[in-house]
């Protein structure tokens, strides 16, 4: 039986080192300039840095460039995309054909993994992209169980799966909350995810907060949710799932390593013996309740949601 990656999103380059500890078999870092909603900011030297520590641990290191690039940007892709194959990561996680376009030229040999964060919905859009060069297909996290598994049955490339974390609901690239400020007479700086407190948007009819903050990508709006489904992992494994993902953007590095350590536990279980997970499973999900943010309930996300055509 296939046993899946696991995927984290280092907050910083002392990340690295305890999540390969904690059972992580692969990251994703980047900067904002090129990847978005990003757990954390890693520069050029970063970059070069956490990949070198990453490999020394056997951890893939995939960069982000998932951006979407308007025309001033595309040359700068050629440069970032030849610096990414000198430091040896991975794999690059691209939305914008751009990118595809761009590697093709600057890193005919890197590897490609499709993430549109929403138009991964069906293994056609999936292959098709994977005959352009993509290696992977990131699916959109609204997709239900039943969806995802049918997915991986047709698809010619891989396929990953976020299992925990929030989901971006709405994203535009102006400066919605420094325009907002700025229309009141105030000023806003608009800082790094890691250095600013997190603002919410309240909705009152549902009861709910929603994360919100920009970056150099502009604004963007979380769900009142994080996803966790560390107890419903057997029919994606089952199902040859190739990847899962811990997003860890709005969370603390210490969050991250034990919410690591309790997906580690439960794909080995899983695969390994299966009647131990599903004794432990319910004990797994309560001890990440234990550690959960006040203010980020858990819920399955779309993957019990019934689909409405």
């Amino acid at each position: 039986m296939n046993k899946p990656e696991l995927i984290v999103t280092p907050t910083k380059v002392e990340d690295i080192l305890p999540l390969a500890e904690a059972g992580a078999t692969a990251v994703v870092i980047g900067e904002q300039h090129y990847g978005l909603r990003l757990a954390g900011e890693f520069n050029r030297d970063q970059m070069k840095e956490a990949t070198a520590l990453a490999h020394t641990k056997n951890i893939k290191v995939y960069a982000a460039m998932n951006a979407i690039f308007h025309n001033e940007k595309i040359e700068e892709l050629y440069d970032y995309l030849r610096f990414l194959s000198e430091i040896k990561v991975d794999a690059v996680v691209f939305g914008d054909p751009a990118v595809l376009m761009a590697a093709r030229e600057a890193a005919p040999e890197m590897k490609l993994h499709w993430n549109t964060e929403t138009t991964a919905t069906n293994w056609y859009t999936c292959n098709y992209w994977g005959r352009k060069g993509a290696k992977r297909a990131v699916l959109a996290r609204e997709l239900s169980m039943e969806s995802i598994i049918e997915t991986k049955e047709n698809a010619e490339v891989e396929i990953e799966v976020q299992v925990h974390g929030m989901t971006c609901m709405f994203q535009s690239k102006r400066s919605l909350i420094g325009n907002y400020y700025e229309y009141q007479g105030k000023a806003m700086k608009i800082e790094s995810i890691q250095d600013e407190k997190t603002m919410f948007l309240h909705d009152k009819e549902r009861s709910n907060k929603y994360p919100i903050y920009e970056d150099a990508n502009g604004t963007h709006i979380m769900s009142p949710n994080d996803m966790c489904i560390i107890d419903e992992l057997s029919d994606m494994i089952d199902g040859g799932i190739d990847s899962f993902k811990i997003d860890g953007v709005l969370q603390t590095s210490e969050y991250l390593i034990e919410v690591t350590k309790k997906y580690r536990q439960a794909i080995d279980l899983c695969i390994e013996d299966r009647e131990q997970y599903e004794d432990v499973k319910d004990q797994l999900l309560a001890d990440i309740e234990e550690i959960q943010p006040e203010n980020r309930p858990l819920d399955t996300g779309f993957f019990f949601k019934e689909t409405v055509y």
